[in-house]
């Protein structure tokens, strides 16, 4: 059975600044992710981001949406998306907690491949050739970055090979339901079943001390920084399909690493730069097919 779904604006450049803004997103995220994992237990972290961006939509976003929050023309989908992305946070928690940002982030780009891969068989999309050259450019980019002999801790790698599993699916059916449902509406069912899915898991990982102003402050920005990515990257699949913006997502790993130096001091060597070149290519290889598509 094909989940063909035809979007209803095509505008893929739009889509891919869209996304690249998602992804710097999600980069501060798992910046604070990893700090915050250091000082806590990952379920409890995972828990306060989503609880965190659930809170903060209900406040901002129910007085003026209400009611069309919840609307969705396939239901069951948004809900299997969104149990898709707990347990893809849940991995790239526990991954995070054991390995560099860097390194973590690469491992993950293994998923956009997959929607690469499995972007025509199931949304019946034409991946034409440049997207295939972006998308094997970009994991080979990856693969110089993170390389045999790197010393990466094997649960880690365990998690993040989960985490690609779980992130596969959420992307699938990004695209799916971005035809029919609003960005916002599926925004709010990942917060929502999110805060249920580890909020009553909450008890069980409980951490019984006071944060302080700086883990108060990383908590929240965790929670604003994952709603704000998971708004731009759904909205961007409503420009663009899947197997343009799958090599777009490698911009994602150049800022982890940015971020992975400033803030943890992980500096990359010459072979992990000449990845990140390769990576940064192929992701402006795809800007330039955007242009002129959208031209």
């Amino acid at each position: 059975m094909s989940l063909t779904q035809t979007a209803p604006h095509q505008n893929p450049f739009t889509g891919f600044l869209l996304a690249a803004s998602g992804l710097l997103m999600f980069a501060c995220m798992d910046s604070c992710t990893k700090y915050l994992a250091a000082h806590y237990n990952v379920p409890f972290v995972v828990a306060m981001r989503y609880i965190t961006q659930c809170v903060l939509m209900f406040v901002v976003l129910v007085p003026r949406h209400s009611s069309h929050l919840i609307k969705t023309q396939r239901t069951g989908l948004a809900i299997v998306r969104a149990v898709s992305l707990s347990f893809a946070s849940l991995f790239v928690g526990l991954a995070l907690q054991r390995m560099p940002l860097a390194e973590t982030t690469a491992i993950n780009f293994l998923a956009p491949m997959l929607v690469v891969l499995l972007a025509s068989p199931l949304l019946g999309e034409t991946i034409g050739p440049m997207g295939w050259v972006a998308a094997v450019g970009g994991f080979l980019g990856v693969l110089l970055i993170v390389r045999p002999g790197s010393g990466l801790d094997t649960a880690g790698i365990l998690f993040s090979l989960l985490a690609v599993c779980a992130n596969t699916t959420y992307q699938l059916l990004s695209r799916v339901l971005a035809s029919t449902e609003k960005a916002i509406t599926l925004l709010f069912y990942t917060a929502l079943v999110g805060s249920i899915f580890f909020g009553l898991a909450l008890p069980w990982f409980w951490e019984n001390k006071t944060p302080s102003n700086l883990e108060f402050g990383l908590f929240l920005l965790m929670g604003v920084s994952g709603g704000l990515g998971h708004y731009f990257f759904t909205s961007a699949f409503r420009y663009a399909p899947a197997s343009m913006l799958a090599p777009v997502t490698y911009l994602q790993l150049l800022w982890a690493a940015l971020l992975g130096w400033i803030i943890f001091n992980n500096t990359p060597d010459q072979i992990s730069i000449l990845g990140m070149i390769i990576v940064a290519a192929s992701g402006l290889m795809i800007a330039l097919k955007s242009r002129r598509t959208a031209s």
